[in-house]
């Protein structure tokens, strides 16, 4: 193989590498923080669980902080022996609950839930109670779930079952994950096609250019 094919080669490895880490890059993001209710009815008393399913980026998580909407009148944190709990304060109300971790804390490749017993709101169903939580790393480095992501429960009528919700909710989830890794083989199978396409056609060329004949000229007499 000559220098210029070993140039086009490895450039088109490089494409392939690239798209593969574009591949994996949104399917590790999409393990997020959740909460679940063991009733989801407005004005029932519930236990929240936020589950943690990872540490952080390449560490550990040591702390996990849980942000109390303040339509949340009270709130009581369920004991987990590997963490401390405090409660931070506005007023009288508890607007957090800090989880330590007691240990090396949470690793990157195991999970842990933190369950909260406390009232939810009245309201309207399908009116969403929003719990703001943020992992900290033993460096500082954190990762906040907020927003699209925030982990939240769904308020129902008096009588509808949470498992109900869930089960009407994790096809959607699965849906969402299906769709996200489709994407993203689509776009490796598309880097992939582009690579031999430029392979080939380049392979050609230089082929034709190292077959074409060479003139040469001499001296006529």
């Amino acid at each position: 193989m000559n220098t210029h094919r070993r140039t086009i080669l490895g450039t088109s490895l490089a494409v392939l590498a690239g798209a593969s880490l574009a591949l994996a890059a949104p399917l590790s993001a999409s393990a997020h923080v959740l909460a679940s209710a063991s009733s989801s009815a407005a004005g029932s008393y519930t236990v929240v669980t936020i589950s943690v399913p990872h540490g952080l980026e390449e560490e550990s998580t040591s702390i996990v902080t849980i942000e109390i909407p303040e339509i949340i009148a009270a709130v009581t944190p369920t004991v987990n022996p590997n963490w401390t709990i405090t409660k931070t304060l506005d007023g009288e109300r508890v607007a957090e609950i800090v989880y330590t971790a007691i240990g090396a804390g949470l690793p990157t490749d195991q999970r842990d839930t933190f369950e909260l017993s406390l009232q939810l709101p009245e309201g309207e169903p399908g009116d969403v109670v929003e719990f703001r939580t943020t992992q900290t790393s033993p460096t500082g480095a954190t990762v906040v779930w907020e927003g699209d992501d925030v982990p939240s429960v769904v308020l129902t009528a008096d009588g509808v079952n949470a498992e109900e919700v869930a089960a009407i909710s994790a096809p959607m989830a699965e849906t969402d994950t299906l769709g996200r890794v489709l994407g993203g083989a689509g776009l490796l199978l598309g880097a992939i096609a582009l690579a031999v396409s430029v392979i080939t056609r380049r392979t050609a060329l230089a082929s034709a250019g190292s077959n074409s004949p060479t003139s040469t000229s001499g001296d006529s007499k």
